[in-house]
């Protein structure tokens, strides 16, 4: 494989923002009467925050009319980007920031594929932006994962074959999404959860550029 490209999800593969949207979608749950788990809140992972709703809204066994629905996404995204103003470079994970500089130093481009809206926020304030190329985010797609919108328009925008990119995923949705894209789909965290992924590693920190090769030759 030629390597090209590497895109990266944002949430659980460069930095762990799940335990924010798990407070802000806590703190709904709390003022809607709805008692909201952090084993509810695998299932928000890698979805849209319509959807995310949604499955809130089925555990409460609530039914609300769309204008309210937008209503509670809007509460819940304000307290979300409270907690993620708060954020600085020590919340990136192990390892990340050796793994970027080494791909830029080798060429490699690098993009941001994430389903968030406030993605350019979090990498603002963990002084990020300037490794990416592109960033793609919820603002630019309107399909959600496991729809392969948001790596597609990552590799077309920096004109890059789908068979030269490799996508870093946590959540199977994403997983999913890289492998309807035919790109190279590496999933990081549980390998039983990321089974789908042509290979999974734990974390960043014992892993690097000749490592990456080696996995995509073999």
């Amino acid at each position: 494989m030629d390597l090209r490209l590497a895109i990266f999800d944002l949430d659980g593969v460069i930095v762990d923002t799940a335990r924010y949207h798990y407070l802000a979608w806590k703190r709904l749950g709390d003022e809607m009467g709805i008692e909201f788990t952090r084993k509810d809140n695998e299932r928000l992972k890698g979805v849209s925050r319509m959807r995310s709703l949604d499955i809130l809204l089925e555990i409460g066994q609530q039914e609300k009319r769309y204008g309210e629905k937008e209503q509670l996404a809007a509460k819940k995204n304000a307290w979300y980007v409270e907690y993620i103003n708060q954020m600085d470079t020590s919340e990136i994970l192990p390892g990340v920031l050796p793994f970027l500089d080494e791909l830029r130093a080798a060429g490699i481009k690098i993009a941001l594929g994430s389903a968030s809206k406030n993605a350019r926020i979090i990498l603002e304030r963990v002084a990020l932006t300037d490794y990416f190329d592109v960033i793609v985010d919820g603002n630019l797609v309107s399909k959600a994962k496991p729809n392969p919108e948001v790596f597609a328009l990552s590799a077309s925008l920096l004109n890059t074959a789908p068979q030269n990119a490799v996508v870093f995923e946590d959540a199977q949705a994403g997983i999913e999404a890289a492998l309807r894209a035919e790109m190279t789909a590496i999933g990081v965290g549980d390998p039983h959860i990321l089974a789908a992924a042509h290979h999974v590693i734990p974390g960043f920190t014992a892993f690097n550029l000749d490592k990456l090769l080696y996995v995509l030759a073999n």
